[in-house]
């Protein structure tokens, strides 16, 4: 079983910095391609980016692009969130998953929350104006 536990949320004003964190715990993740999403109130868990297990490959949805970068500790068991130049529109709680499938890029279901297995119980960020 993997245990997935994100930190790093906040209050940040527009134009600020965070850095979120997850980390893992129960198994190595190592093998696992890893994902952040993000709901926002009163709509539907989206994906926001996802690297692969090598941190090779990485995936932005067009809104965090240029803005937002993941990476990943495979040492640490852990992945971050990078996120720059915050917008109001990027609050949400953001979410870590986990896919020990080992779904194939190429498959371009990498934006879907059915492909992912574990995923952690949030943080919240709040950007405001």
């Amino acid at each position: 079983q993997l245990q997935l536990v994100e930190s790093g949320g906040g209050l940040v004003q527009a134009g600020g910095s965070l850095r979120l964190s997850c980390a893992a715990s129960g198994r190595t993740f190592v093998n696992f391609g890893l994902a952040w999403f993000r709901q926002a109130p009163g709509k539907e868990r989206e994906f926001v980016t996802t690297i692969s297990w090598s941190g090779v490959s990485t995936y932005y949805t067009d809104s965090v692009k240029g803005r937002f970068t993941i990476s990943r500790d495979n040492a640490k068991n852990t992945v971050y969130l990078q996120m720059n130049s915050l917008k109001p529109e990027d609050t949400a709680i953001y979410y870590c998953a986990a896919d020990v499938r080992g779904t194939p890029y190429s498959s371009g279901t990498y934006t879907s929350p059915s492909v992912y297995d574990y995923w952690g119980q949030g943080t919240q960020v709040t950007v405001s104006s």
